[in-house]
């Protein structure tokens, strides 16, 4: 039997070749913590907009009937309850889609794994929306949490409390 000599290549043997991660790319810039802070404003007032038609129709029908106690209760809440479900509609398909809310998107960041791969829409669902959200439902713990979660932006990676348990970080888009 011919065996081939160790300075000689084994023609059977699997190709060779570096390997590298393509999500991992060394152009990728986490967000600045000014973009993500106007981003979570930008998303305030957003959804604070959805409340316009509420607070409309609530002044039209305390001025029709003069009863400004029960002015809550009509046309106004339908609209908001509606304009709300798109909202919300829209920003499922947006933070499944790219990892973006609306705030994100027009400031030009993202979420995703820490690895820079895509972050699921479950992940950033649960890990940083509902899990963080529990601390901040015990009373005195929750706004102290809600303080010191947002101050770990200042970290090297800069990566608050819920980035931190969701293993994401957030980044130029």
């Amino acid at each position: 039997m011919n065996m081939p000599s160790p300075n000689q290549a084994n023609p059977y043997a699997p190709p060779q070749a570096e390997v590298r991660d393509t999500a991992a790319s060394d152009e990728t810039e986490l967000a600045g913590r000014g973009s993500r802070f106007g981003a979570a404003i930008l998303d305030s007032f957003i959804f604070g907009i959805a409340v316009v038609p509420a607070l409309i129709g609530a002044n039209f029908q305390a001025m029709q009937t003069g009863d400004y106690m029960n002015a809550f209760s009509g046309v106004g809440i339908g609209i908001a309850a509606v304009a709300w479900l798109i909202l919300i509609g829209v920003t499922i398909h947006l933070v499944y889609k790219n990892g973006q809310t609306l705030g994100k998107k027009i400031v030009g960041i993202k979420v995703v794994r820490t690895d820079f791969s895509r972050a699921s829409l479950a992940r950033i669902f649960w890990l940083r929306n509902v899990v963080n959200a529990i601390p901040g439902v015990i009373p005195f713990v929750g706004n102290f949490y809600g303080i010191v979660d947002h101050l770990f932006i200042f970290g090297e990676r800069r990566q608050c409390v819920h980035d931190k348990i969701a293993d994401t970080v957030v980044v130029k888009a």
